[in-house]
């Protein structure tokens, strides 16, 4: 980790945050035909961050154009990666926003390390759904 120290805000300024952040990460993983994405509330479960944002990438070159994608999303609106673990040939990455962390992960990452069992005890998070 950098030698920043994280900054934690308000309970009600950070899940604003974390929700504007996870929705933008979203599109991006859309745009980038990312393959089942979850974001997971962990308020209150972790002291880390607020919510887990975790997609499939079909390769390391798909993980890598996701993670770029995320990075350039969210620097558009003003936000800047804290930390980024991890590297598409070892089939993880991670970005950390501090409020939301992104785990990128190939097929089989994603079945080893069955985040989504891990944090169980997360509620699903959904974005509204635009009215069009």
């Amino acid at each position: 980790m950098s030698g920043r120290a994280r900054i934690r805000r308000p309970f009600r300024e950070s899940i604003i945050e974390a929700i504007e952040l996870s929705t933008r990460a979203l599109q991006a993983i859309e745009d980038r035909k990312g393959i089942d994405p979850i974001v997971l509330n962990v308020k209150g479960i972790s002291s880390i961050t607020d919510m887990l944002v975790i997609v499939t990438g079909s390769s390391p070159p798909h993980l890598k154009a996701l993670g770029d994608s995320i990075e350039h999303a969210l620097k558009e609106g003003g936000q800047r990666c804290f930390h980024r673990s991890g590297s598409p040939d070892s089939g993880w990455v991670i970005l950390d926003y501090v409020d939301v962390v992104v785990h990128l992960l190939t097929p089989e990452a994603r079945g080893y390390y069955a985040l989504e069992k891990l944090w169980g005890d997360a509620e699903p998070w959904q974005p509204p759904i635009a009215e069009g």
